[in-house]
């Protein structure tokens, strides 16, 4: 069984040699405090703030039309995420732009509510970055689904695993993995079939250590951070410097913010049995 992750909190100033100044340490050091003080992810509570920020001062009219019921706070926060991707020169033509696009579509035959079109316009921004103008690129995300290969094949009722949520029934992986466009497959030995250690041998993490790894975490070590593993860093606990081993009990996922919190003040990473 994997061991338990936790990070502790050895609190105090930036760290000898360290690439932050002061006040970066102070603001990024408050951040995390707090993130983990309100039982949310740091880059949750850094937004927060930024987008009050951005709603107060950047975007009038969508908080007006916010505080007039015209949008939902939900329709808020993706205008205000997408403004970020806007040149500042360019946000208020922008916001003016998205706060129309729903009107626009009103008309006869239409049979949509306003409140629908608006939905189905912020739908469209955040998927295909297709607006009346056809203005953006849009996001599409990917889905990964662990499911134990017995389950796959109807001979066990283990659950799956959905990444970013959490265990699922078994009908319900066996419907995704259905549908999936692709696989990848990971056989091991319960007890000899991953590499746990390479010691001080080798700095760099071998494949199959990396894939093991992959799975133990899921996440960003950090208490509330919920970044995939698939885009943290594979960090030594114990420094590579300081003698520290390339070993699975020495090795964990920190997004790239919380890694260089690790290096740049008191936070460690502690592994527990």
């Amino acid at each position: 069984m994997p061991r338990a992750m936790s990070v502790g909190a050895r609190r105090g100033g930036a760290l000898p040699g360290s690439r932050w100044d002061a006040a970066e340490v102070a603001e990024r050091g408050f951040v995390s405090e707090l993130a983990c003080t309100i039982w949310v992810p740091r880059r949750t509570a850094e937004n927060l703030i930024a987008k009050s920020r951005a709603l107060a001062g950047e975007l009038p009219a969508t908080r007006a039309a916010l505080e007039a019921g015209e949008i939902s706070f939900q329709h808020a926060m993706v205008v205000v995420n997408q403004v970020w991707s806007v040149p500042v020169e360019a946000r208020p033509a922008f916001e003016a732009a998205v706060m129309l696009a729903a009107l626009s579509l009103q008309g006869l035959g239409e049979e949509r509510t306003l409140t629908q079109l608006t939905a189905d316009v912020f739908a469209d921004i955040i998927f295909d970055g297709v607006t009346p103008s056809g203005l953006g690129t849009g996001i599409r995300g990917a889905v990964t689904v662990t499911v134990p290969v017995l389950t796959l094949m109807g001979l066990s009722e283990e659950p799956g695993f959905l990444e970013g949520y959490g265990p699922i029934d078994p009908d319900t992986a066996r419907q995704l993995a259905a549908g999936a466009p692709s696989f990848t497959r990971i056989l091991v030995h319960p007890e000899t079939g991953a590499v746990l250690s390479v010691g001080r041998d080798r700095y760099t993490v071998p494949e199959d250590l990396k894939r093991f790894l992959r799975v133990r975490d899921k996440t960003c070590r950090f208490p509330g951070c919920n970044r995939s593993a698939a885009h943290c860093d594979l960090d030594h606990s114990l420094d590579w410097q300081f003698d520290g081993l390339t070993a699975h009990d020495n090795l964990a996922h920190l997004c790239p913010a919380c890694h260089a919190l690790k290096s740049e003040t008191g936070w460690q990473v502690l592994h527990h049995r």
